[in-house]
């Protein structure tokens, strides 16, 4: 729950498309997808940004998300690595894990700049390299001082506003298409956040993803690096 002003302020800072992090160079395989016929209009874009948020960042990067918060409250510094270390290597291609360490880097960087949470936590950000986004993301949103529900909502717009995006530039759609489309996923980013938020049974199978992301890799014309 936001309560103050600043509170606020820190969270559309956090989801904000200026934060430099390079997210707009990455469709995380949706440019694929249109490539291959399955994302031709705004009903197929809007399918295909709902399916990502609940069976991909509702299954998987939001439980990571949740328990790195909890880890980076509690100095949990070993479960931070270990989880991190698992959300890396089980990225489902190439891209997409360089997608998430770059990302990741470029959170830290800008973290340590600003002074972003203390001096012990800095330090054990620091020495985390390579280091997948949410496990940065969990750091700034701590040193922000935002709670994990506020944050995880900022985590999930973020995603699907970037996702709009690329759907806008490459489908391409109208921008009223692309805003018609962030409406009608209100509901579901309140689901997503609905599911299980324990790593117990957290799963990173995707395999349509997969394959559109893998043949990404090689695709001839691309505009996006994932």
């Amino acid at each position: 729950m936001i309560t103050t002003v600043e509170d606020l302020v820190s969270l559309l800072q956090l989801a904000s498309p200026a934060l430099p992090l390079g997210a707009f160079s990455y469709s995380q395989g949706l440019e694929a997808a249109i490539e291959a016929g399955c994302v031709r209009d705004e009903n197929t874009a809007r399918s295909w940004i709902t399916s990502g948020l609940l069976e991909v960042l509702g299954r998987c990067e939001l439980p990571v998300l949740f328990a790195q918060m909890t880890s980076w409250r509690m100095n949990a510094f070993d479960d931070l690595k270990r989880v991190d270390h698992w959300f890396r290597i089980t990225r489902e291609t190439k891209e997409l894990r360089e997608e998430t360490e770059q990302m990741g880097w470029s959170l830290v960087r800008l973290a340590l700049s600003l002074e972003i949470s203390d001096a012990t936590r800095r330090k054990a950000l620091a020495d985390m390299r390579p280091i997948s986004f949410p496990s940065a993301y969990a750091l700034a949103a701590q040193g922000l001082e935002l709670n994990s529900e506020a944050a995880a909502t900022a985590y999930a717009f973020s995603w699907i506003e970037n996702q709009v995006s690329v759907a806008v530039k490459t489908v391409p759609l109208g921008q009223s298409a692309g805003q018609k489309i962030l409406l009608a996923l209100r509901p579901v980013v309140r689901r997503t956040l609905e599911q299980p938020r324990k790593l117990d049974g957290v799963s990173t199978l995707a395999p349509h993803l997969a394959i559109l992301s893998a043949r990404h890799e090689t695709q001839y014309s691309r505009l996006f690096r994932s």
